[in-house]
């Protein structure tokens, strides 16, 4: 009777742990797809409304300004309304900024559109990624985290795809109201399907030699944080200096878009791969590995011939998108469980805002010196990480139970 018992409350747990991932990640893939479209339409939208570069890159800001800028209170709400209603409606809410999209006639409706879709998009990484570090415990949650980010990928390779696809045979307007109702028929099957697993505990109080580890935690994550920002913006950078070196080294237009196909793809094995790596090894290791590889090849790419440089994009986006998935895969460890949601809300916040500042302030450097003295600058910056990881390295591992 007993054995019977434990053997239904296992079945329950697995699929606990199943719906949970499945939402989780067809939320990312989905809310990912939906921010990369953005660049799709773009081109579109420019030649609709007669726009000009500092416009399209106006409206690209505002889409990724409003998902950046309110996670946090993404989180706070989720806290008073519980995560499956905010996720719910974030989604919803991203569909309905596509069907707005679809139904502007001039610019402000576009910009108020795009500003609709990402404050739909901001509820996602928080909340979502929060959902596994709770269905899934101890190593398989950086394992879980890991595979939650690398379907953030494959959204971004086969929605906007498909979107490519759906304009081949429908107008504009009429896909992204199509490709809207998706979102919103996504946010109602999130709000059926998602696991309600009840809110985390409070950690009990703790006597003397417990406090040390609270604190040994309590440095951790802002030291979690700050390897975070410098590896978000040195990816930033990097991809926006890719195209010019390999202009440089006489790639046409068709092979720059597949050098940075080949980083993307790379990145999203990376993502993969390195969390495996990471539950073996460790997270320390793990890092220095991805960031010696990533500051190596991406100088390496600058003396090597376009096709030897071709050859070499798939290791440096695996080692340079391989970090991502084992810093949020550690967050888990370095904050109390009740704490968790608001931690990868600050964390997403931190991350993706580098990645949007980074850009603009290394372009004034290339500017001053010149890409390829910039890029050696980008890369030289992922070796400020390494001693921050060595003084995380303690808060690791006292692991918060």
């Amino acid at each position: 009777m007993t054995a019977s018992a434990d053997s239904a409350g296992g079945a329950l747990t697995k699929a606990t742990e199943h719906r949970a991932a499945g939402v989780a990640f067809g939320a990312h893939a989905l809310h990912d797809g939906f921010t990369d479209l953005v660049y799709v339409m773009l081109p579109i939208w420019q030649h609709e409304f007669g726009l000009g570069y500092a416009v399209l890159g106006l409206m690209r800001t505002v889409f990724s300004g409003t998902l950046a800028g309110f996670q946090i209170p993404s989180t706070l709400l989720a806290e008073r309304l519980g995560a499956p209603l905010v996720l719910a409606l974030g989604t919803a809410l991203a569909g309905i900024g596509y069907c707005l999209a679809g139904l502007s006639q001039g610019v402000p409706m576009l910009v108020a559109a795009l500003f609709v879709g990402g404050l739909g998009c901001s509820t996602q990484h928080p909340l979502a990624s929060s959902l596994v570090a709770h269905a899934f415990a101890g190593r398989r949650s950086l394992k879980a985290l890991g595979t939650y980010n690398f379907s953030g990928d494959i959204g971004k390779m086969t929605l906007p795809a498909a979107a490519s696809l759906l304009f081949v045979v429908l107008p504009w307007r009429h896909a992204l109201l199509l490709l809207g109702g998706i979102g919103l028929l996504a946010g109602l099957a999130i709000f059926v399907v998602m696991p309600r697993l009840g809110a985390v505990p409070a950690a009990p109080e703790k006597t003397e030699p417990a406090v040390t580890h609270g604190r040994l935690v309590g440095y951790g994550f802002p030291l979690l944080l700050s390897i975070g920002v410098l590896d978000s913006a040195t990816r930033m950078a990097f991809l926006t200096f890719l195209p010019f070196v390999l202009t440089a080294k006489g790639a046409s237009l068709p092979t720059i878009g597949l050098g940075l196909t080949l980083v993307f793809a790379g990145g999203a094995v990376g993502k993969l791969v390195c969390t495996f790596i990471g539950a073996r090894i460790g997270a320390v290791p793990t890092v220095w590995l991805t960031e010696v590889v990533t500051m190596l090849g991406i100088i390496a790419l600058l003396p090597l011939s376009l096709a030897a440089a071709m050859l070499l994009l798939p290791l440096v986006g695996i080692a340079l998108n391989g970090t991502s998935s084992v810093l949020y895969g550690s967050v888990p460890d370095l904050v109390a469980p009740e704490r968790r949601q608001r931690a990868f809300g600050i964390f997403y916040t931190g991350t993706i805002g580098a990645g949007a500042v980074s850009p603009a302030l290394y372009g004034l450097l290339g500017d001053a010196v010149g890409v390829p003295s910039a890029l050696v600058v980008v890369a030289s910056a992922v070796l400020l990480t390494l001693p921050i990881t060595l003084a995380l390295r303690p808060a690791l591992t006292a692991r918060v139970s």
